[in-house]
């Protein structure tokens, strides 16, 4: 088992929602963040002068997916989140050694 996380636009989160259902993946944990990458944030004016707005606002997809699976989410996420511009965001993949379904005790790939 991976697991997925995307940082994404807001904006993107309702297509990346449906991607990941049409991908039979519908169960996902959601997290607004607040970071930047490389490009330190963005600039804006307001009243003629000009300032760097540093943490933008970003949403956490976090998934747990089947080996199989994993570049058939990234792609489905990655393809709807794109625009195209600084700022579209990053997925990391990690190992997950095991899941537990709290209501009924079942262990491994079964769960996700």
């Amino acid at each position: 088992m991976k697991k997925i996380e995307a940082i994404i636009r807001p904006e993107k989160l309702g297509a990346v929602k449906e991607a990941l259902e049409d991908a039979n993946y519908p169960g996902m944990t959601l997290t607004d963040v607040r970071g930047h990458g490389k490009q330190r944030g963005i600039k804006r004016m307001w009243r003629g002068r000009e300032y760097r707005l540093e943490m933008l606002p970003k949403v956490r997809v976090e998934i747990v997916v089947a080996d199989a699976d994993v570049q058939k989410i990234m792609q489905a996420i990655s393809q709807k989140a794109r625009t195209g511009e600084i700022g579209d965001g990053k997925i990391f993949v990690s190992n997950i050694e095991n899941a537990m379904r709290v209501r009924t005790g079942e262990e491994g790939e079964d769960v996700v």
